[in-house]
Order: structure tokens, then sequence, then C-alpha cells
């Protein structure tokens, strides 16, 4: 069974959160300088991978294995870009689950593999910086690449 999601973002209509969940991303770039998106099935957009940070892990190792699960890329932690934890960021899922944000994305660089669709992610891709605004990108995740583009890492909200 797949859950979908809604995002919101300052949104009055948003429902009120139930949840708040650590999750943990990688923004991998490689030597040409390129990031690595995915193309989430839940929204059809195109994000950083992340996810749910488990028990018994730490951050790093969350983001490296959502990154794996998500791409087919396993990456190496160099940095951190930020913690973002917006309360105005509210995830709702179709069961019901309703998330304030709570995302650790840190930098990282390709060691192995290659990217490949799999089932959360339709689409796999690197992409230039100049690429990325042709590409449907939920606002929050447009904040995150800004903040690496612009070079203002790490942030903390």
């Amino acid at each position: 069974m797949t859950v979908g999601r809604t995002e919101y973002l300052n949104d009055p209509a948003a429902p009120e959160p139930n949840s708040l969940v650590p999750a943990a991303g990688v923004l991998a770039v490689d030597g040409h300088g390129r990031l690595l998106l995915q193309r989430r099935r839940d929204t059809g957009q195109w994000a950083i991978p992340m996810g749910k940070q488990e028990l018994g892990e730490t951050v790093a190792q969350c983001a490296v294995r959502e990154t794996l699960e998500e791409t087919g890329v396993t990456v190496e932690v160099t940095g951190l870009l930020g913690i973002y934890s917006d309360p105005g960021h509210i995830v709702a899922y179709s069961d019901g689950e309703v998330r304030q944000e709570y995302e650790v994305i840190l930098t990282g660089r390709p060691v192995s593999g290659q990217p490949a669709a799999n089932n959360e992610a339709a689409d796999v891709a690197w992409f230039t910086p100049a690429e990325l605004s042709d590409l449907d990108i939920h606002p929050t995740q447009w904040r995150q690449l800004h903040d690496w583009l612009d070079g203002t890492h790490p942030r903390i909200d």
C-alpha cells in the first residue's frame, strides 16, 4: 500500500500536526557539480532523498541509508547543509499522520552506485544547478537547495 502525502507551507488550512519525526537526508554533489535528486512517487515532485531516522542509527547513518534506498547511490557525508524545523511546514499523510517538519540535511559526495528508480522514487537523476528551474520542486525543497546554491549553510531553524 502506498501512502500519499500533501505538503503545506504557512497555510492556515493545514491540519494540526500530531507527530514530530526526525528525518535525515543527503544533498549529494558529484565531481561535476551536479546534484542528486529523486522524483517522489507520492507527490511527483523532485526532492533531496531523505527519510525517517530509525532507532539505533545516527543522523548520518540514516541519511546515507535513505539516500541509498531512494536513489541507488552510496554517499559519503561531507558536511551539514542545515536543520529544518519550520512549524509552518506540515506534511499530511493519507494514513492520518500529520507531521511538523524536522529534517537534518547533510551534504555529501557519491562513492558508488548509479541512480535508479525504485518503489519510492519514480526517477532519480543528477542535475546541474541550471537545470533545477525546469523541475517541479516543492518550496521547502527549494529553500534547502537555495541554501546550498547561495552558500548559506549550515542553516539552523
